[in-house]
């Protein structure tokens, strides 16, 4: 089903808060969270700047929204964050945050909030994320996201999907690593069933946008994960 560019523009201003307008309709806006990563690393970088880079590309092509061409990184302690309809993480097998900031989590999510949650694989790293999201809904569960949702059929019809992989597990004959074999599309919906937070779990669908223009990666993956992040975008925008 295509969604009119109009209506998109409509939802889209209805996002921005009162001042000056904001240069572009939609900006790629990634969460930063906890202060060190493992080995003094910061999980939430993994594919950043490269993966908004060409992701918010993409977006600008092949959709009518006007796309800001860099993203830019947000924390959950800021209220700016309401500014964007739209939120990214990554690692969230090392997600780690504030109680300030799941309240403020669980805020932007029920006033409208969209979180895309992506490359994180295995059992142990599940259930990390798993205790962090109980924190911030502790009455809402985790369920698996039928075929038929609208979240894949908003713009590209995503009824057929298969796991995304990282590139290295791809260079070593893989899709999976550390024990996730098996790719999930799971979420969390409100009270009127709008998912308000997609999870892509064992898999990384930021890889396949860091190497778009690489020819290790294929082409075939890399557009079904443009394809699935564009729909989660427009579902964003206007739901």
């Amino acid at each position: 089903m295509h969604i009119p560019g109009v209506l998109i523009l409509v939802l889209v201003l209805a996002w921005l808060p009162s001042g000056p307008v904001r240069a572009n309709e939609f900006a790629f806006a990634r969460l930063v969270y906890g202060d060190d990563g493992f080995d003094n690393w910061p999980r939430w970088q993994a594919d950043w700047p490269e993966a908004e880079t060409h992701f918010s590309r993409g977006l600008d092509r092949l959709t009518l929204i006007d796309v800001a061409p860099e993203g830019v990184l947000v924390r959950m302690t800021g209220s700016e964050v309401f500014d964007y309809p739209w939120i990214y993480v990554v690692e969230v097998g090392y997600l780690s945050l504030s109680p300030g900031e799941i309240t403020r989590l669980r805020e932007y999510l029920l006033r409208g909030g969209f979180l895309m949650v992506d490359d994180f694989h295995g059992r142990a790293e599940w259930r990390q994320f798993e205790y962090v999201m109980a924190q911030v809904f502790p009455d809402r569960a985790i369920e698996e996201l039928s075929s038929d949702n609208e979240v894949f059929h908003v713009l590209y019809d995503l009824s057929e999907r298969e796991q995304i992989p990282g590139i290295r597990s791809l260079m070593n004959g893989r899709t999976w690593e550390k024990g996730g074999r098996y790719p999930f599309w799971r979420g969390i919906l409100d009270d009127q069933g709008r998912v308000m937070v997609a999870i892509n779990f064992n898999q990384d669908i930021g890889d396949a946008w860091e190497h778009a223009d690489e020819a290790l990666y294929p082409a075939r993956l890399t557009t079904q994960a443009y394809r699935l992040g564009i729909n989660y975008v427009v579902y964003a925008l206007t739901h």
